[in-house]
C-alpha cells in the first residue's frame, strides 16, 4: 500500500516547472519577496541577536546568507537564523483559510540556504518552493486545525515537513529519498504553546527556525542514506494520531497537482497575530470615518472566533511577544497609533499607560453563527467617551486572497520594514526576486542589504 508520504514525495520529486501555472509562480515569488523583507527586519530585533551569534559561531565557512546581515554560514545554520528572523515580529505570511502553516517562514529559510550552497537556478528554486508549499499545506490541512487545541504550536509541528520537501527538491532527492526525508522530519516536529499562557514568548520564534533547520537536516540525512518511516503521517504513532485531536487523512493528498494551494497565501500588514488583523482593520476604518483618537475611547467589544477567545484573550501581556499575540493589546495599539508601522510595537508601547488601560477595556466575545465563511471575520463595537457607539463588521483585511496585495502593496510593505537597512539595495533586491525564474544561479544574486 502506498502511503501519503510516498505520494507527496513522488509529487515533490517529479514536479516540472512547466507544469506550474503562472499564477502559482507569481504567488510563490510574492511570498518570497514578503518573507525576505520580514527576515531582514527580524535581524534587527533584540531577541534575534543570540540566534545570530549562535549561527555565526557554529556555521562559519558556509555560503548561505543570513538575511539582513553580511554574514554567510553553512546551510543548516542559515536556515535556523532566517527561520527565527522570519517569525521574530509577527509579520510572516500565512494561508487563508488557516491550516496552521506559515509558508514563507517555513520554506524560504531552508530553500535559500540550500539553493545558495548548491547554486540552484531560479526555476529550480521556485519549483522547490511550490512543491514544498503544496505538501506543507496538505499536511497542515489534514489536522483540521486541532493541533493547537492540544497545546502544540502548529507551524513548529508542520515546518520540518515543508522544509524537508523544499530542501530535498533542491538537493535533487528521488522519491524514495524524499519519503525518508519526510519520515525523518516527523521526528523533528516540535513546539509548545505554553509561551502564550505564562510569558516567555521569545521561544515562539525558535519554532520556525528549528523547523527550517530540521528540514535541511532531514533532507541532507536522507540524501546520504538515513531512513525514516513511510507511515510518518497516518501511522498509529505518526503525525495525525499524535499531534492532532481530529484528522482527515484524505486531505493529505487531495487535489495534488490539480488544486494549487499556493494561491491561498495571505500577507500580514500589521505586526500582530493574524486573529487580530480583522479587528485592527475595523478600528482603522472607524478612525478614518469618525476621526476619533485613542484617548476618546471608553471601551471596545470584539466578537470573533473561538480561537481568538481561547488563545488570544490576553488583557495583561507580560512581554512584547505576548502583546503581539494579544488581540486586546493590538486593538488598543490601533486605537492610539498606526499599526502598519512595525515600530509602534515596542517596549515603549508595551509600557504605555494609556494603551495598557485601554487594553484592559477590550472585551472579546464569541461571534454568533452567521453566513460569513471566514473564521477571522469580526464585529467591532467602539464606545466613545462622548456616548457614541460605533460599529464595524468586516470579513477580510488587505492581504487576504479576497483583497490581495498587488506588487505595489508588497513593495510598500517591503520598503517600510527594510527602511533602516541599506536603502540602495531595496529596489534591486525586490526586482531580482520578482524576476527570479530568469536567474541561472540563485547563489550569484545579492541577498545582502
Amino acid at each position: 500500500m502506498i502511503t501519503a508520504a510516498q505520494t507527496l514525495a513522488d509529487f515533490a520529486a517529479k514536479l516540472p516547472f512547466e507544469q506550474i501555472p503562472q499564477t502559482v509562480v507569481e504567488s510563490a515569488k510574492d511570498c518570497v519577496i514578503d518573507i525576505v523583507g520580514v527576515c531582514a527586519f527580524g535581524s534587527t530585533v533584540a531577541s534575534s541577536k543570540p540566534v545570530l551569534a549562535y549561527a555565526e559561531q557554529y556555521g562559519k565557512g558556509g555560503r548561505s546568507t543570513v538575511l539582513g546581515t553580511s554574514l554567510k554560514v553553512h546551510a543548516p545554520m542559515a536556515a535556523l537564523a532566517n527561520g527565527v528572523f522570519a517569525h521574530s515580529f509577527e509579520m510572516d505570511n500565512l494561508v487563508s483559510p488557516s491550516v496552521g502553516v506559515h509558508p514563507g517562514a517555513s520554506l524560504l529559510p531552508p530553500a535559500l540556504a540550500v539553493a545558495q550552497e548548491n547554486e540552484a537556478s531560479g526555476r529550480d528554486f521556485i519549483t522547490a518552493f511550490v512543491a514544498g508549499f503544496e505538501v506543507l499545506h496538505r499536511i497542515g490541512d489534514a489536522a483540521l486545525e486541532t493541533a493547537e487545541k492540544l497545546g502544540f504550536h502548529a507551524p513548529g509541528v508542520t515546518g520540518p515537513f515543508g522544509g524537508a520537501i523544499v530542501a530535498g527538491r533542491l538537493l535533487k532527492l528521488n522519491a524514495e529519498q524524499m519519503t525518508n526525508a519526510l519520515g525523518i522530519a516527523g521526528s523533528l516536529s516540535s513546539g509548545l504553546l505554553e509561551f502564550a499562557k505564562s510569558g516567555g514568548g521569545t521561544v515562539k520564534r525558535l519554532h520556525l527556525g528549528h523547523g527550517a533547520q530540521s528540514g535541511v537536516m532531514a533532507a541532507m540525512l536522507a540524501r546520504d542514506g538515513f531512513a525514516g518511516p513511510a507511515t510518518i503521517l497516518e501511522g498509529k504513532f505518526g503525525y495525525l494520531n499524535v499531534f492532532c485531536r481530529d484528522r482527515d487523512a484524505n486531505r493529505l493528498t487531495a487535489g495534488l497537482g490539480e488544486v494549487w494551494k499556493t494561491t491561498r497565501i495571505m500577507f500580514k500588514r500589521y505586526s500582530c497575530h493574524i486573529t487580530a488583523h480583522v479587528p485592527v482593520t475595523a478600528i482603522l476604518r472607524l478612525k478614518s470615518r469618525f476621526g476619533f483618537a485613542g484617548n476618546d475611547v471608553e471601551d471596545v467589544t470584539v466578537a470573533g472566533s473561538e480561537k481568538m477567545l481561547s488563545h488570544h484573550n490576553i488583557p495583561e501581556p507580560r512581554d512584547l511577544a505576548m502583546a503581539q499575540y494579544s488581540t486586546p493589546f493590538c486593538v488598543a495599539v490601533a486605537c492610539h497609533s498606526d499599526p502598519r508601522d512595525p515600530d509602534v510595537f515596542s517596549e515603549t508601547t508595551l509600557n504605555d499607560r494609556m494603551i495598557r488601560s485601554l487594553c484592559r477595556k477590550v472585551k472579546l466575545e464569541l461571534r454568533k453563527q452567521t453566513t460569513v465563511q471566514n473564521p477571522l471575520a469580526s464585529r467591532v463595537t467602539v464606545r466613545l467617551k462622548d456616548g457614541r457607539e460605533l460599529l464595524e463588521e468586516i470579513e477580510h483585511f488587505p492581504g487576504m486572497p479576497e483583497q490581495p496585495l498587488d506588487r505595489a502593496g508588497l513593495r510598500e510593505k517591503f520598503e517600510t520594514i527594510t527602511a533602516g537597512l541599506r536603502q540602495n539595495r531595496q529596489a534591486a533586491m525586490f526586482d531580482s526576486i520578482a524576476t527570479l525564474e530568469h536567474a541561472s544561479n540563485v547563489g550569484a544574486l545579492s541577498w545582502n542589504f
